[in-house]
């Protein structure tokens, strides 16, 4: 056991270096990161909940928020090198689930949707998200409901998202929006993106769909214009009715000479 739990604080502390470029020795890693703390006192909680020490488990999450600035409820599931960068604020509710290789960074809220409607109705119920291996979420952002997001997902600053996020998925907004959809990696091989936001060109999908509007208008313009021009030329050229007016008139004239 001793041996498991040696290797279990070493692959914590390895996760940190490995997405973390100011991490520069694993002593740092141990005193100087909140995230790494507040990881290794979750731990210490989520034991003693397991074993139906609920109140002792929760005293141990309120030191580590009192310390770190994080708060993970000890009933949460948080699998292996999970990594919280700088974290201050960053809130993991009671029925949330982590999976393997998941980043989160501060200020993010893993959180329910209505916690204060008739509460006695939603214990032991699954009220928080579920985040599979390798998700990011940037800082600011807010997960909200007992939704799924999707193996390698990326969830960008300051969104807010209340829907299923599909597998490597990137999604930013409020509410949040797929802005692009890659192919499966393995969770092992999928590239990091700090803050869940990649860089470069990155499509807007509202100005995506207002620019799809604007393209729409100009065509319709242009119609409008064809059509307008092909009626003046028709106008000025002479058309059915100024021909039938001058038969008419010679008709007259005719009339009247037998008369």
């Amino acid at each position: 056991m001793d041996e498991a739990m040696f290797k279990s604080l070493r692959t914590e502390i390895d996760a940190t270096m490995q997405r973390d470029p100011a991490a520069r020795s694993r002593l740092e890693v141990v005193l100087c990161y909140p995230g790494f703390q507040a990881i290794m006192l979750y731990r210490l909680s989520s034991v003693c909940w397991r074993r139906g020490w609920t109140l002792l488990g929760r005293w141990i999450s309120a030191v580590g928020r009192i310390l770190t600035g994080i708060e993970i409820h000890p009933g949460a599931v948080v699998g292996e090198r999970f990594f919280i960068d700088h974290g201050m604020g960053v809130v993991v509710g009671e029925t949330a689930e982590i999976g393997n290789d998941v980043t989160l960074y501060q200020g993010v809220t893993l959180g329910g949707v209505a916690p204060s409607v008739d509460s006695d109705s939603q214990r032991n119920t699954k009220r928080h998200p579920t985040l599979l291996d390798g998700v990011i979420v940037g800082s600011g952002a807010q997960v909200l409901g007992p939704i799924t997001v999707g193996r390698c997902a990326r969830v960008g600053a300051n969104a807010v998202v209340t829907k299923e996020v599909p597998e490597c998925a990137t999604v930013v907004g409020i509410p949040a929006r797929a802005i692009q959809t890659q192919k499966t990696p393995a969770a092992e091989k999928a590239p990091f993106v700090a803050y869940g936001t990649p860089t470069g060109n990155i499509p807007d999908p509202v100005a995506r769909a207002l620019d799809g509007l604007l393209d729409e208008v100009h065509s319709l313009r242009a119609r409008v214009n064809e059509l307008e021009e092909g009626r003046q030329a028709a106008d000025s050229g002479g058309g059915p009715g100024a021909d039938g007016d001058d038969r008419d008139a010679e008709a007259s004239k005719a009339a009247e000479g037998k008369c």
